[in-house]
C-alpha cells in the first residue's frame, strides 16, 4: 500500500491540517482541504481514502460523506472527532472507521492502511463473485447445450481459488488491523 495512493484530508483547522499532510505525505500522495464544499470539488475517482474532520464548516459530515460514496463508491471514508462516537455512528454517517482527537501519528497511518486493506477486500470479493458467477453461467451453458467442457472454466477456477486465497489473507490482516487498534 501507499504507491500511487491518494488521500484526500478534509480539516478545518489549519494546524491539524498540516500535520495529518506531513504524516501521510510520506506514504501517499495527499491532498488537504479545508472545507466540506472543496472536498466535493477535489474529490476525483482517484481518491482511495478520504479523512475527514467532524464537524465541518459549510456542509455536515453526513451529507458529505453521502456526496462523496454517491459519486466515488470505491472510495473509503475515516472520521476525526473531537468526542466519542455515539452508538452506531459510523453506520449512520456511512464512514468505514474514525479516530477521536487527539490521533496519534501511528493511529491516523494505521486507520489509512486499514481503510486501504478494507477497500482491497472489497475490490477482491467483487472480482471474486464476478467470476463465480461466469463460472456458474459457464457451466450451465455446457450442461443445457452438452458441449465439451469450455477452456475458459479451467481458467476461472484458477482464478476463483487465488482470489479465495487472497481474500482470506487480506480477512486475516484487517482482523489484525482492527486488533492493533482496539489496544
Amino acid at each position: 500500500m501507499g504507491d500511487g495512493t491518494r488521500v484526500l484530508v478534509v480539516e478545518d483547522d489549519a494546524e491539524h491540517r498540516a500535520v495529518y499532510d506531513r504524516v501521510l505525505s510520506e506514504f501517499y500522495a495527499v491532498s488537504t482541504v479545508a472545507s466540506g464544499a472543496t472536498a466535493v470539488e477535489t474529490m476525483t475517482d482517484d481518491t482511495d481514502v478520504v479523512v475527514l474532520d467532524r464537524p465541518l464548516p459549510e456542509l455536515s459530515v453526513a451529507r458529505l460523506v453521502d456526496e462523496l460514496t454517491n459519486r466515488h463508491h470505491d472510495c473509503c471514508v475515516g472520521l476525526v472527532t473531537r468526542s466519542e462516537p455515539y452508538f452506531d455512528v459510523t453506520r449512520w454517517l456511512g464512514v468505514d472507521d474514525y479516530l477521536v482527537k487527539p490521533v496519534t501519528t501511528e493511529g491516523l497511518r494505521d486507520t489509512v492502511d486499514g481503510l486501504l486493506a478494507l477497500a482491497e477486500y472489497d475490490a477482491t470479493y467483487r472480482t471474486l463473485s464476478q467470476k463465480r458467477v461466469r463460472k456458474s453461467v459457464l457451466a450451465q451453458e455446457q450442461r443445457s447445450t452438452r458441449r465439451p467442457q469450455n477452456p475458459d472454466c479451467a481458467r476461472l477456477r484458477a482464478d476463483i481459488e487465488r482470489l479465495e486465497r487472497d481474500l482470506e489473507e487480506l480477512a486475516e490482516q484487517l482482523d489484525g488491523t482492527a486488533r492493533a487498534l482496539e489496544r
